[in-house]
């Protein structure tokens, strides 16, 4: 049996589904650090090497980035992103996202403010 057709049978277990539905938005952090850190063409020690620190660090925040057992930092995923050459931008999205949903921009949140 496969690794994807595996998924897909288990996937098939509410509990299952229940859980990785959970932590999808951690999915989406790793794949963004995996592929800016391959885009840069960079190896894990490079990239440690660029933020001044050492490449289990990395390779944890890779692994993790989002998990239970340790959040990234703010100041961590901006020292990772120009590492690898780029720019941190952290985006919130309506929860009910339609096909043409747009994120939350800073010009909405002068709308926020209390001046309509």
């Amino acid at each position: 049996m496969t690794h994807k057709a595996l998924v897909k049978k288990m996937l098939k277990q509410p509990a299952v589904k229940a859980e990785y539905d959970a932590q999808a938005e951690e999915f989406v952090l790793l794949d963004e650090l995996l592929r800016a850190r391959r885009q840069a063409g960079l190896t894990q020690a490079e990239v440690a090497a660029r933020m001044g620190t050492k490449t289990p660090a990395v390779a944890r925040l890779e692994a993790g980035g989002g998990s239970r057992r340790h959040s990234p930092s703010v100041a961590t995923l901006r020292k990772y992103a120009h590492a690898v050459g780029c720019r941190l931008e952290i985006r919130l999205w309506p929860r009910e996202q339609r096909k043409k949903a747009e994120p939350v921009t800073a010009a909405d949140r002068g709308r926020d403010s209390g001046s309509s």
